[in-house]
């Protein structure tokens, strides 16, 4: 899939932000981040709307190296494509990942991010584990009305997605998903 290197209308509004949003896990750093790390963990949380007879996932999980995801759903009878893709910038083992992402519908680029998550080990809690931070900054190149709506969007995308991470770091808290 080719994408445009840069957005057909420049005059466009474009909404900045940025949010950060914590996770606490009962299990050490090292293990959620096992989950980021390796593919088959990851595609278990990591996953676009859609059926997963559509899905493509690819992880190359190193500096300089990325992510790819895209899936074709359908919403109030109309199919849409998303893709996902992304690049790692740092990563230091158990403790921190930094990455650039841009997320296209159908095929036009709606917004940029860079995240920032980071693995804190959690003392002096009476259950030990792990906090996570997500701190993302955002561009939206394509903004729905006042933009609200997008960022509100991210904003739960990204909750669910830590949602979807605690049922593969802690499936002891998930029984019925076993």
């Amino acid at each position: 899939m080719t994408h445009p290197a840069a957005t057909e209308e420049a005059s466009m509004t474009v909404v900045h932000g940025s949010f950060a949003v914590t996770a606490d896990f009962t299990v050490a750093p090292a293990q959620v981040f096992r989950a980021f790390a390796e593919p088959p963990l990851r595609r278990r949380w990591f996953r676009l709307p859609g059926p997963s007879a559509t899905a493509h996932h690819e992880l190359d999980f190193r500096v300089a190296g990325g992510e790819v995801a895209r899936n074709v759903f359908t919403t109030s009878g109309v199919e849409e494509s998303l893709e996902y893709r992304s690049g790692f910038i740092d990563i230091v083992a158990g403790e921190r990942i930094v990455l650039g992402y841009e997320t296209y519908v159908n095929d036009r680029r709606r917004w940029i991010s860079q995240v920032t998550v980071e693995l804190v080990e959690r003392t002096g809690d009476d259950v030990p584990g792990c906090r996570l931070t997500w701190t993302e900054q955002f561009v939206f190149l394509v903004v729905t009305g006042d933009g609200s709506q997008d960022i509100a969007h991210l904003r739960g995308s990204t909750r669910l997605l830590l949602n979807g991470l605690s049922t593969v770091v802690e499936p002891h808290r998930y029984p019925h998903l076993a």
